[in-house]
């Protein structure tokens, strides 16, 4: 900067000069040539001028002082409006890569500046040590808190993301009992096998004949909101079937889930006062949201007829699914869960179920487009996985089901989602909120009230964490002797860590297991040409063009 500096002050001095010689060639003579005209002229100008060079030197004093204190803090903080010209920024280019830049440059945690009276002050981190310490050791001083579940209750309400305290226990609770039932795992099973060879088998049989392009992440989307629907509330939508029938509720939560992240990147009295008009993104949310409304109370009204039909709780017991559970139990108070909070629960479940598993496999098949050395081993595994059954094979290749301990036994197909979980993680960023003052063990003082946001995209670029390799996928990695070991939740926090952990991470990871070796073992999957692929900014990171490929089908016996 020392460059301006110097420019600057060259500048002055030249100006001043003028100025000077100016005035004194008019004490000495009289305006008789059109040059002292000019000079006359200029003379007048002189408060004009002394204005812009007052301007000039606030300005590059400004810039001066915003650029010393971005090498300070990461980013320039400019009078005001703090770093909210580098955000607006980011949101026009890849926003999650711009923040692991700026943590990379800070050494995993840095406090976002935000304007003046605005929520936007945070502290961002990526540090595994900070990880630990608000998701396990000081669990309880770092909840949710108010402004996460202010900003997210128009989508999310009461349901268990947004919650804290009792009401996120009550149905953590519930919802742990019924995923470790052996009900819920049979229905789970089930709806799985049927889903993947009796519709999503069949679609891509389909588009791999007529050598039609394919939106995988669609197709995916489709499967795993059917399964969420079936084993979460019992109802199937029929989302994925012939001709992919558009379903107006799975648009309408995309666009709710896209509309709700928005907030957190603008003030809140913005984004309140456009809810109050109804422009902009939140006349979309809203418009979303009742959509969203519409299918979450259809499915509590027809599941209670279904109840009262079938002899009202007695009878419902007998379903295994997450809402008929919820349905038969009492709050606090001793009564019947209200419509509004079974609406909550449904959405919330939604999200987990439909969007994570779905948007996962969606960037492992385009990362197995790039790696064909990993596609050939998955197949190989499966394969032979196959081959080791005890009786012979008879069926045909189409109607071949492969079983949950077959499943359980794939340790590199494993490994390579994990591996694409960690670049590609489907909840890109989460918040908590500090309730006492604390400090994190990397020493960043944290007061009552402020905002922290680990960015889970982030830890999986991160050098200090993953090594030299971090940014190449590598499924080796978490291997040894041919064994998947895990990683610690606050290493690889794609499933949350500590009392928050994902209640359905082994569900997770058998239906994309499922899913992905029941088409690797029958299609070569290749994207289309020139695709662009690039996350889109929601709750969860889609792709925001969607992943368009073409089919092919596979000789089981034939080497890639």
């Amino acid at each position: 900067m020392q460059w301006i500096w110097s420019f600057y002050k060259l500048i002055l001095q030249c100006t001043w000069g003028i100025k000077l010689g100016m005035m004194n060639s008019g004490n000495q003579t009289a305006l008789s040539s059109p040059a002292d005209v000019v000079v006359s002229g200029l003379l007048r100008l002189l408060p004009e001028i002394r204005t812009v060079e007052l301007f000039v030197a606030v300005a590059i004093f400004v810039g001066i002082h915003a650029v010393r204190q971005g090498r300070v803090h990461g980013l320039c903080v400019w009078p005001v409006v703090g770093m909210l010209p580098s955000l607006l920024l980011a949101l026009r280019r890849h926003m999650y890569e711009w923040v692991t830049g700026v943590l990379e440059r800070q050494g995993g945690t840095f406090t976002f500046r935000g304007p003046v009276g605005t929520n936007l002050h945070c502290v961002v981190t990526a540090d595994p040590r900070n990880l630990e310490h608000l998701l396990k050791a000081r669990f309880a001083n770092f909840p949710k808190g108010p402004y996460f579940r202010d900003t997210v209750r128009d989508l999310l309400g009461d349901g268990i993301f947004s919650a804290d305290d009792e009401t996120w226990r009550r149905q953590r609770k519930a919802a742990s009992l019924d995923f470790h039932s052996a009900a819920f795992r049979a229905l789970t099973a089930h709806s799985l096998v049927e889903l993947v060879h009796e519709r999503l088998l069949p679609v891509l049989a389909d588009a791999a004949e007529r050598r039609a392009q394919l939106d995988l992440q669609d197709v995916l989307l489709r499967l795993t909101f059917d399964n969420v629907c079936m084993i979460a509330f019992g109802t199937d939508p029929g989302c994925l079937g012939p001709g992919l029938p558009k379903i107006p509720f799975a648009s309408a939560f995309e666009k709710a889930t896209e509309a709700t992240i928005l907030r957190f990147v603008m003030p809140t009295a913005v984004w309140r006062a456009m809810r109050h008009v109804g422009v902009g993104s939140e006349r979309c949310l809203r418009k979303s949201i009742e959509a969203v409304d519409e299918f979450a109370y259809d499915v509590i009204r027809k599941r209670k007829e279904e109840a009262a039909a079938a002899g009202g709780e007695h009878g419902m017991t007998k379903k295994g699914d997450l809402l008929t559970s919820f349905m038969g139990m009492r709050d606090e108070d001793g009564k019947p869960y209200s419509d509004k909070f079974l609406r909550d629960i449904c959405v919330n479940f939604i999200l987990a179920g439909r969007d994570t598993s779905s948007v996962a496999l969606a960037w492992f098949f385009w990362l197995l487009n790039t790696h064909p050395e990993v596609e050939a081993r998955i197949v190989e595994e499966v394969d032979k996985i196959v081959e080791e059954r005890e009786e012979a094979i008879t069926e045909p290749e189409e109607d071949l089901v492969l079983r949950p301990e077959e499943v359980k036994r794939m340790e590199y197909l494993h490994a390579a989602l994990s591996e694409a979980l960690r670049l590609y993680p489907s909840v890109p960023v989460d918040h908590k909120e500090v309730v006492e003052d604390d400090v994190f063990p990397d020493g960043t003082v944290l007061k009552k009230g402020t905002k922290v946001v680990y960015a889970i995209f982030s830890m999986g670029r991160m050098e200090s964490i993953w090594g030299k390799d971090s940014r190449e996928y590598r499924p080796e990695r978490w291997l040894k002797d041919g064994r998947f070991l895990s990683e610690p939740a606050y290493k690889f926090t794609a499933f949350n860590g500590g009392p928050r952990l994902c209640l359905g991470k082994d569900f997770a990871y058998y239906q994309m297991k499922f899913v992905a070796a029941s088409i690797l073992r029958r299609y070569r999957v290749k994207v289309a040409e020139g695709h662009p692929v690039a996350p889109k900014l929601a709750l969860t990171m889609y792709m925001k063009y969607g992943l368009k490929v073409t089919l092919t089908r596979r000789d089981q016996h034939e080497a890639i």
